[in-house]
């Protein structure tokens, strides 16, 4: 049974929702290099991905960034193998031929003793590093693009269209090379190799290039570009505020990171968040566009935003409390171990597999 416009707009979460909730989850695998942890979430995210991926093209790119995560992490234990690690360590796994240095690259080496500390203290680092980039395409595979487009303010909406239609675009080029060595291998021409490479490149660029044509006569017919005349005064507030705002966001995340700031760094962090919205509020009075059924941010959307939220805090309350548990250490070598109320906390990643419905199609 077709579903009405009313019934999928109440199903459909706002996208926003779930780049908060993705960021959330990158949020709190930064507070911990415990393996266990960072699996958790990991599976955590898959296992609402899963639940929720549509046939959209946007959904596919959890793949693609699972696959670069995998490889940040291997490239991070292969520059540790290959260039040393400051990590001391007794266990000695293998002992490569070392490439003597000039004096002035002192510090630096090529080859040497590999010890089973540095290895695993790389991998701890590489697969955090991972996580976020999981975490962050699991907001790609969940959100889409366009819709979020419609819900950024007035004042980045020139920027957003951007981006939508570079990630637009992606997807379009990986279909259309497909889709022609598909058609040379069934005329028994090669797909592969440099000859290759270069029959299929040039169509693929030049149905890019009629596409953006196409797409820039669309944008110009529709009147897009066009500012609305705003009064000096308020231009010159904008800018004040929205400078401000970023200095202020600058300093409070500087005092966050820093011991001595963390007295100041939530209030000017706030305070700069606050002064950066009212500047993009007011900025949005030169944007000349209406929202067509805006994505509403109704209950769904605050609990899986919370869900996220509730994860970052209380990982980041357990690396203040606990940070042994999170961040174990590698020398001596032992085996980390499952922290039970952050793990418990970790949990509530998967909160939006049973609160929101399925996306109807």
């Amino acid at each position: 049974m077709p579903v009405s416009g009313a019934a999928r707009r109440r199903a459909v979460l706002h996208p926003g929702a779930w780049w908060l909730w993705a960021l959330s989850l990158g949020t709190a695998a930064t507070r911990t290099t415990n393996p266990l942890l960072l699996t958790l979430l990991i599976s955590a995210s898959a296992y609402v991905v899963a639940a929720h991926r549509t046939p959209a093209p946007w959904s596919r790119s959890y793949t693609a960034f699972a696959k670069l995560a995998l490889a940040v992490l291997l490239v991070r234990v292969v520059f540790a193998v290959a260039l040393g690690s400051p990590i001391p360590g007794t266990h000695t796994l293998v002992t490569l031929p070392e490439v003597p240095l000039p004096h002035w690259a002192q510090g630096i080496r090529l080859g040497g003793r590999v010890t089973a500390e540095a290895v695993v203290f790389a991998a701890y680092d590489g697969l955090k590093i991972a996580t976020l980039l999981i975490c962050v395409g699991a907001a790609n595979a969940l959100a889409s693009p366009t819709r979020l487009l419609k819900s950024l303010p007035g004042a980045l909406y020139e920027a957003g269209v951007a981006v939508v239609v570079a990630l637009t675009f992606a997807p379009h080029l990986i279909a259309d090379v497909q889709r022609l060595r598909a058609a040379r291998r069934l005329r028994g021409r090669p797909d592969r190799g440099l000859r290759g490479l270069l029959q299929v490149g040039l169509p693929v660029l030049e149905g890019a290039l009629q596409r953006s044509v196409a797409l820039a006569a669309a944008m110009e017919s529709r009147g897009y570009g066009r500012t609305a005349e705003v009064p000096a005064p308020v231009r010159r507030t904008t800018a004040a505020l929205t400078l401000g705002g970023l200095l202020g966001v600058c300093a409070g995340t500087y005092g966050l990171l820093t011991a001595e700031g963390g007295t100041y760094g939530i209030p000017v962090l706030l305070a700069g968040v606050a002064a950066a919205l009212a500047g993009l509020r007011l900025g949005g009075r030169r944007s000349l566009r209406t929202r067509y059924r805006p994505d509403p941010w109704g209950l769904r959307a605050w609990l899986v935003t919370g869900s996220g939220v509730a994860v970052a805090a209380l990982l980041t309350l357990a690396s203040v409390r606990d940070p042994q548990a999170l961040n174990p250490g590698v020398v001596p070598l032992v085996a980390p171990t499952l922290p039970l109320w952050p793990a418990a906390a970790v949990l509530l990643a998967l909160l939006p597999a049973f609160v929101v419905p399925k996306e109807p199609w």
